[in-house]
């Protein structure tokens, strides 16, 4: 899945699969509340609640596990926090985020009726409590409807943790494989940062699918290869004649796996470049086409100024040059969409 800078405002959102990590901010929280689940697997957590009228912000590490929010509006991405460089982002199964609310929504019948049973007994304990009703059975049900969240969270949290094959983290990359993966990831947020890609102005690519699908899929490729050149490296002190020929054969086969998918990287590179092209050239039309609104008051001004045949020639030779212009710009918004077509492989590296 595509780390996004724009996450709504009620879920529950892995950090480094669902949202990089930084400083988060939303226009209202008005009435709701936010949890930071800290630590390994979110042992620890922390939390605000309720959140007053008007803006809110967050920060959220790298190291955090989770988040999760209930307010009005969606919440913003305004500062990243920096990685070392050269550090790739965690990469996930793009089908796995499905997966997991999956998950949580098969409730047990004991989580089902919580709500509907907190409800019952507040209604046959009103008649013998009286007046104390409100102090006894309100946190029952504030209990019972609070339980079901947090025991969402937690089945959502053991069932990513059973799914640790679906997922990559910084460290299973080696420095080799992670200087790939950050090119990767370079050329997916320009990509994805494109206003051609974001207005669907390129046809021929769903960028919010295809593009996690090249990254999951090369990310790991390159998590396999940094495992067989750390088992390589643990055994190059063992070696005897016979292994050692051996392991050429295999550091052989390797280098040629690497090559396929650095060609791969490439190919997702020269993509990113063609739509940024697409992007400068999008803009320049829009450029053009507002001024080309403002053709027609430039043509009376010389028409009404020039009464003569040199007007309609000088007129007609402007309007050429600008209709050249944008069918120019159009032609590259063409190649760059035919680009995402040809040059991205679907094929594992």
């Amino acid at each position: 899945m595509t780390l996004t800078h724009t996450i709504p405002g009620t879920g529950t959102y892995f950090v480094g699969i669902d949202m990089p990590a930084g400083r988060y901010r939303c226009d209202d929280g008005r009435g709701g509340w936010w949890v930071l689940f800290q630590g390994e697997a979110g042992a620890r957590p922390v939390g605000a609640w309720p959140l007053d009228p008007g803006p809110a912000e967050v920060d959220i590490a790298p190291g955090d596990f989770a988040f999760e929010t209930h307010v009005p509006s969606s919440w913003t991405l305004v500062a990243r926090t920096g990685e070392p460089a050269g550090t790739p982002r965690a990469v996930a199964d793009p089908t796995l985020r499905t997966e997991l609310d999956s998950v949580v929504a098969r409730r047990g019948p004991l989580l089902r009726i919580a709500p509907a049973a907190a409800v019952a007994a507040s209604t046959a304990a009103f008649l013998p409590l009286g007046g104390f009703w409100p102090w006894l059975v309100l946190p029952l049900a504030a209990a019972a409807f609070g339980s079901r969240r947090l025991l969402d969270d937690v089945r959502r949290a053991r069932a990513l943790g059973d799914r640790a094959d679906r997922y990559l983290v910084p460290e299973d990359f080696d420095a080799e494989a992670a200087a790939l993966l950050v090119r990767v990831q370079r050329a997916v947020e320009q990509v994805c940062d494109a206003q051609v890609v974001r207005e669907g102005v390129l046809e021929g690519l769903d960028a919010e699918v295809e593009l996690p699908r090249q990254e999951w899929e090369i990310a790991q490729v390159l998590a396999r290869h940094s495992r067989l050149r750390r088992d390589a490296e643990a055994l190059r002190s063992a070696a005897s004649a016979e292994l050692a020929e051996l392991q050429a054969a295999q550091r052989e086969k390797l280098q040629i796996s690497i090559r396929a998918v650095t060609r791969r990287v490439e190919a997702l590179e020269r993509y990113a470049r063609s739509t940024l092209e697409a992007d400068a050239a999008h803009r320049a039309c829009r450029l053009l086409e507002d001024m080309a609104d403002h053709d027609r008051e430039y043509d009376e001004l010389l028409a009404a100024t020039v009464r003569d045949e040199l007007a309609v020639p000088a007129i007609e030779r402007l309007a050429a040059q600008s209709d050249e212009l944008l069918a120019s710009l159009r032609h590259r918004l063409d190649e760059a969409a035919e680009a995402a077509r040809d040059t991205l492989p679907s094929e594992h590296g």
